[in-house]
């Protein structure tokens, strides 16, 4: 497997904590303004705009908040196996939010190792910036009770593997590590401990990313 970018444990938490914060601060943000608007004393119409505002960022906000808790966040004690029903539903909650983008789910559900769950999440976050015009994310998982595999499909125009993941993957990744290139870091990490190759790639208009036990 590609030799990844050291880092230290601390400086991981400290850049997975920004990722997150960058998230939710666009919707936690949008709240503020809406409570602005409304502690102005505004008429009618404009309360009611403020509240629709503060309801479908604090959807969001929640949604976001939901997705990281098990993708990045412990979701359980050390060993801990987590249903991968309840990761679909904050994947599907968190595409509710993404205006350009769907997503599929198609797989038998399973209690799973939680690194391998926390895997997936993470892939499908990866297909998402795959396709930044928008399009179709497919998240398929094959034997979850067996030897599991996953493949995450993105369908979308001009979509590519993202360039900083694609690098981590020939271990040619030379760039600064921040909140936006901790997430692929954290995904082959996931995958090291999970004892799964990652492969991506691309055909034709779809970018094809897989995980599958190494063997």
């Amino acid at each position: 497997m590609q030799k990844l970018p050291e880092l230290a444990g601390m400086d991981l938490a400290a850049l997975l904590c920004s990722r997150v914060c960058h998230d939710v601060i666009s919707p936690v943000g949008a709240i503020a303004n809406g409570i602005e608007l409304l502690d102005e004393g505004a008429d009618e119409e404009t309360s009611e705009i403020a509240m629709d505002l503060i309801r479908s960022s604090a959807k969001n906000a929640s949604a976001r908040l939901q997705f990281a808790r098990i993708a990045f966040g412990a979701a359980g004690s050390a060993g801990a196996h987590i249903d991968t029903g309840d990761a679909e539903s904050v994947a599907r909650s968190f595409f509710d939010n993404e205006k350009k983008t769907d997503i599929e789910w198609h797989g038998e559900r399973a209690l799973m190792a939680k690194n391998q769950v926390k895997l997936l999440l993470n892939l499908v976050l990866i297909g998402l910036s795959a396709i930044p015009r928008g399009g179709l994310v497919k998240v398929e998982i094959e034997d979850p009770n067996g030897s599991p595999k996953f493949r995450v499909t993105s369908s979308g125009v001009k979509g590519r593997v993202p360039p900083a993941f694609l690098d981590l993957l020939n271990g040619t990744f030379e760039e600064t590590l921040d909140a936006h290139a901790i997430q692929p870091v954290y995904t082959l990490q996931l995958a090291e401990a999970s004892q799964m190759e990652v492969t991506a790639r691309l055909e034709g208009e779809e970018v094809v990313f897989e995980a599958h036990i190494v063997t």
